[in-house]
């Protein structure tokens, strides 16, 4: 509950004038709302798009945030309404260098760890993502989107029908398709990590649901 508060006091900030309070909100949550765009676009360019295109939207509509969710339910709802439409609205902007948040809160690229990691770790970690994303990017818009909310976030069926605007038992319907489909992607990939004791960051648990 701190968090919501902080957050509350936040966007109170930044009505009251204090814009750059709204910074702290895209940095606090921005890395959190990125690999889930990420899986909806299948796109890095296409996820920062939506993912800038998000807290502007928010940020002007900010009047209509009253609090009865949290402010990153509300941030995320608009994020996956955006890449689910395929909105992309480009602006002018220099892409020469990283987008690094500045004293304003623009936009960055999500941190990225991997540089403290052991290099062979990290090249078996991207081809394991890598193949999990092609396996993704091969289900149909409809079940890629059910089952990255479900299984990869964790939504409440509530939550999906809400957001997709479908009834709980066809979002019901279409995952139990996508993981049919993704299981059968995904059965040789997981056979080899399960042999080799190496586990598959919470895929193992949609293969075999």
């Amino acid at each position: 509950m701190t968090g919501c508060h902080d957050d509350i006091g936040l966007v109170n900030a930044c009505r009251a004038g204090q814009t750059e309070a709204f910074g702290d909100l895209v940095r606090k949550y921005q890395d959190r709302l990125y690999p889930t765009i990420l899986r909806l676009t299948g796109s890095p360019d296409d996820a920062q798009d939506v993912l800038q295109d998000a807290f502007i939207r928010a940020f002007e509509k900010l009047e209509q945030f009253h609090g009865e969710s949290s402010f990153y339910t509300w941030i995320y709802r608009i994020a996956v309404n955006l890449a689910l439409s395929g909105h992309r609205k480009r602006q002018s902007r220099d892409r020469a260098g990283s987008l690094r948040a500045d004293h304003n809160g623009r936009i960055m690229e999500p941190a990225d760890a991997s540089a403290e990691n052991d290099p062979s770790t990290v090249v078996e970690r991207l081809e394991r993502e890598a193949a999990i994303e092609a396996a993704l990017a091969a289900l149909g818009p409809d079940h890629r989107a059910v089952i990255i909310l479900k299984d990869f976030d964790g939504r409440r069926y509530e939550e999906i029908s809400d957001l997709l605007e479908i009834p709980v038992g066809t979002v019901r319907s279409r995952l139990h398709r996508a993981r049919s489909e993704l299981r059968d992607r995904l059965r040789s990939l997981v056979d080899e990590e399960l042999s080799g004791q190496r586990g598959l960051s919470g895929v193992e648990k949609v293969v075999d649901a």
